[in-house]
């Protein structure tokens, strides 16, 4: 689990945008698996726990729905402040320019990332961030492989047009 908590953290966070409820959401997933399907190869753990970080994330977006529809009922509004994306580590390069354009390269990223539809942006953290491929994706997802197939070339597109001049 220790090398996948910074990517689950930056894919909650991208997801939520509140840095308390992407570790709350990540350090739920990771309890349910470790509760759940500790027993299970290792092997089987990335899926698995990808699958269980996405439906966290979906009840989130549930429950926030819910809460938003409540607080109206009350006259209160939802909150919409955002946290700000923790900075990025430092890139091994020494050379300070390469290390600047890497890190306007990130930003421009994820900047880009927080534009797309939410299934398009977990498909591309999913097959790109995690390496999966179509059918872990769709396993993870709960949704078919064309639809992966579908979302992932729209976000690769979507990427392309918002990234061109940023990205090496």
């Amino acid at each position: 689990m220790a090398g996948v908590e910074k990517r689950a953290y930056r894919t909650a966070l991208l997801a939520t945008r509140q840095r308390d409820e992407a570790l709350d959401i990540v350090q739920d997933a990771m309890l349910k698996l470790v509760q759940s399907y500790g027993e299970r190869a290792a092997t089987e753990w990335g899926p698995i726990f990808h699958r269980i970080l996405h439906s966290r994330i979906h009840d989130w977006f549930r429950r926030r729905k819910v809460r938003s529809i409540v607080g109206r009922w009350w006259g209160g509004g939802e909150d919409d402040e955002a946290d700000p994306i923790a900075e990025l580590p430092a890139s091994a390069e020494i050379e300070p320019s390469a290390i600047l354009k890497r890190h306007d390269a990130m930003d421009a990223l994820e900047n880009a990332l927080k534009l797309l539809p939410w299934r398009q942006q977990q498909v591309f953290l999913l097959r790109v961030w995690e390496g999966f491929d179509v059918a872990q994706t769709a396993s993870v997802m709960g949704c078919g492989e064309g639809s992966v197939k579908t979302h992932f070339s729209r976000a690769v597109h979507a990427l392309r047009e918002k990234l061109g001049e940023h990205w090496p």
